[in-house]
Formats: structure tokens, C-alpha cells, sequence
């Protein structure tokens, strides 16, 4: 599930925010805040997979060991999150959106993320491909742990972290734009940190 204005563990402390690096309104955190709008699941990996949709000639799905099984890489990268935090340098280790859908032929333009507990976000497509996201399993060389969204969350780190979704379970290509759990609340649709794109309007 994405990040939202509902939290139960916000833990970390604020450092000061006089690092040019951090987007306009953002504060730098130490910790990692949890911050979800419902109950954390927790899939079995036996019962886990992830599935490419929608608007391509054959669906593609992969077990939980087929899918450790793809080249992975490792990811380091600052996030931010809606609720103005941002965590620099976070390591991350996944499998690219381009890896995913390598031989996918497609006239989508939008992607849907789809995930464990009905969560849903949308983004253009070439918001998640062409090096831009990945679907992470660890986290600072650990697996994933669930309140952090694992098994395997989305990571598209280039927007605000609610379009990085945990418990991320396939992806669905659409020619149009569906609006997801958050912005169909008045989130922005797309969520550049960088243009303080938070809700409709910005």
C-alpha cells in the first residue's frame, strides 16, 4: 500500500534540511516512518506472485522463487514522501520494470500497480520503464520486511513514495489513466516531488 496521512509506527527523528538535495518542502528523516491506511498482509511466498496485465497479447505471471530468479540489481536512492519526509541514500535490491516487460508489446501508456490489501496506483508507463522503477524485495541487504511493503514493493523513487506500493502484486497496462487509491482522494496523478505535486491542483 502506498504512503498516506494514516500512521501507526512514525519513527526517526527530523535532521535539519539544509541539504540542496532535498526537493522543496521536504525535511530529511533518519528513520524510515510506516505510514499505511489499513492493516499490514502477510502473503506466504508460496501463495505469492506477480502478474503483468492488460493491454498485451499474453499475461505474464512468476512464482515468488521464478521471479528471485531474474536479474536483479541493486538500487540506491533518495526517497520522499508525500508527507514531506525524504531518506537519502536508501539501498534497495530488485527487479526493473524493463526486465519485467522485455518482449511485451504494448500500445499502453498507463501502467496500474495492484497489490495485497486492494491497494492501486497509477502512473505513465515511461514513469516505470527506461531505468526509472523496480520491484524490490530487500531492503539495506535484508528482505523486505511487510510493514515496509515486502514481500516486494513498487520503487519508483523519482515520485512522491506513495507511487512506490507495497505488497506490490502485478502490474496492469491500460491505454488510459485510471485513477489509484490515493489519487482518486486528491492525490496528484503523477507526484513529482520536485514540482510539490501533491494533490489535484499543484
Amino acid at each position: 500500500m502506498g504512503e498516506g496521512f494514516i500512521s501507526r509506527a512514525f519513527g526517526g527523528r527530523r535532521r535539519s534540511q539544509d541539504n540542496t538535495a532535498l526537493p522543496p518542502g521536504q525535511y530529511l528523516e533518519d528513520g524510515f516512518p510506516v505510514l499505511s491506511a489499513g492493516p499490514t498482509p502477510r502473503t506466504p511466498l508460496e501463495e505469492w506472485d506477480f502478474s503483468i496485465v492488460g493491454e498485451l497479447d499474453e499475461p505474464k505471471k512468476w512464482t515468488w522463487e521464478e521471479f528471485k530468479g531474474l536479474a536483479s540489481e541493486e538500487i540506491t536512492r533518495d526517497i520522499h514522501c508525500v508527507t514531506k519526509w525524504s531518506k537519502f541514500g536508501t539501498k534497495w535490491e530488485g527487479v526493473s520494470v524493463d526486465t519485467l516487460l522485455e518482449g511485451v508489446d504494448t500500445a499502453a501508456e498507463y501502467v496500474t500497480a495492484f497489490c495485497d490489501g486492494d491497494y492501486t496506483t497509477n502512473l505513465p508507463l515511461e514513469e516505470v520503464t527506461g531505468g526509472k522503477a523496480w520491484v524490490a524485495y530487500a531492503y539495506e541487504g535484508e528482505p523486505l520486511e511487510p510493514i515496509h511493503g515486502g514481500p516486494a514493493r513498487l520503487l519508483v523513487p523519482h515520485l512522491y513514495f506513495w507511487k512506490s506500493a507495497k505488497w506490490v502484486r502485478g502490474l496492469q497496462l491500460t491505454t488510459y489513466d485510471i485513477p489509484g487509491f490515493w489519487e482518486s482522494l486528491g492525490y496528484h496523478e503523477l507526484g513529482d516531488p520536485w514540482r510539490e505535486q501533491r494533490y489535484w491542483g499543484d
